[in-house]
């Protein structure tokens, strides 16, 4: 199964066009507290990635704070476990699309557009 993809690039793209953007970071509740991304378009939510693959093991479906239809963009450190929990929230009939490169690429990404 391939996974959807979201460049740093293309989600700044949305942002400047004001699209509403529902982003879901699977890193570790002190982490995401630490540092997220932010923006007023940006609908942020934390669920932990082991939440997410504790699923997968249990087949058992959680309720979430976000609709299926929705879409819905991955992010963590990498990409590497985002692409997991993608794949598994996607088998659930999740549109899931996930931020290539996850935080370090956006933080790249912005670095390089103010120098």
């Amino acid at each position: 199964m391939t996974t959807n993809k979201i460049t740093p690039k293309e989600l700044n793209e949305r942002l400047k066009r004001n699209e509403k953007v529902l982003l879901l970071d699977v890193r570790a509740e002190e982490k995401y507290q630490a540092e997220h991304i932010t923006a007023p378009q940006i609908e942020n939510f934390n669920i932990p990635k082991t939440i997410i693959f504790e699923m997968e093991e249990t087949k058992e479906e959680r309720k979430f704070p976000f609709q299926k239809k929705q879409e819905i963009i991955v992010t963590c450190t990498t990409g590497n476990s985002a692409a997991k929990c993608a794949s598994i929230l996607s088998s659930l009939d999740y549109q899931v699309k996930v931020l290539e490169g996850g935080l370090t690429a956006w933080k790249e990404y912005q670095k390089s557009r103010k120098e």
